[in-house]
């Protein structure tokens, strides 16, 4: 938690946007030690986190949500809380239920007190259609292969698209690509291809600007 506090003070100090935060299951079973360390994530700046239920207990994740909306009511804080089902990601329900079983999960999260719905790995249009136009929440999709482009989301009902790990695990793949291709022949020209030129990155670290 230590570090993850630090990061988040880090980029709050140097972003104009509000933050959000993964902060995954809350880093505990225990309810109060959630609500403890998303207090402290809070602090650090944040305005927003997800909470998961992975292949826990929908029980157990409604007690997080009520205990953490708790924390930032305390805080003064009107956090959004997003929370992210893995009925389709983990494959936590059989194929045939997963819309049922994310609704019915949405409907408790929501009387729990969350702003707003994460259901990673749902890629169909016409099931995010169907949960869009069913769940009384901000539906928010990750992407990955056969999803819909942000202009169809939208009109399916998505209000938020998530890039996830995706960009990072690119990243680190291309990487990889790039090492062994050049231990291996020794080619220079493929580690200058598409890069950033080292006068724009060290211009970026000195003025905290994005990408």
């Amino acid at each position: 938690m230590r570090l993850l506090v630090e990061t988040v003070e880090r980029i709050a100090r140097v972003i104009q946007v509000p933050l959000s935060v993964d902060a995954e299951a809350g880093y505990s079973d225990d309810v109060a030690t959630v609500g403890e360390n998303v207090a402290a994530v809070i602090g650090a700046g944040a305005v927003g986190i997800n909470l998961e239920d992975g292949t826990g207990s929908p029980d157990l994740l409604c007690a997080k949500i009520e205990e953490v909306r708790r924390e930032g009511e305390r805080l003064g804080v009107d956090l959004f809380i997003n929370a992210r089902t893995d009925t389709y990601l983990r494959n936590t329900c059989a194929p045939e239920v997963r819309v049922a079983e994310t609704l019915a999960r949405a409907e408790r999260y929501r009387g729990a007190g969350v702003s707003g719905i994460f259901v990673p790995g749902l890629v169909d249009a016409e099931e995010i259609r169907l949960i869009a136009a069913a769940v009384k929440l901000l539906l928010n999709v990750k992407a990955r292969a056969g999803l819909p482009a942000a202009a169809e989301l939208a009109t399916l009902g998505a209000r938020r698209l998530s890039a996830g790990s995706a960009i990072p695990e690119v990243m680190l793949g291309r990487t990889a690509t790039l090492v062994a291709e050049f231990l291996r022949s020794g080619t220079s020209g493929p580690l200058t291809d598409g890069a950033t030129a080292y006068r724009d990155i060290n211009a970026l670290m000195a003025t905290g600007s994005p990408m």
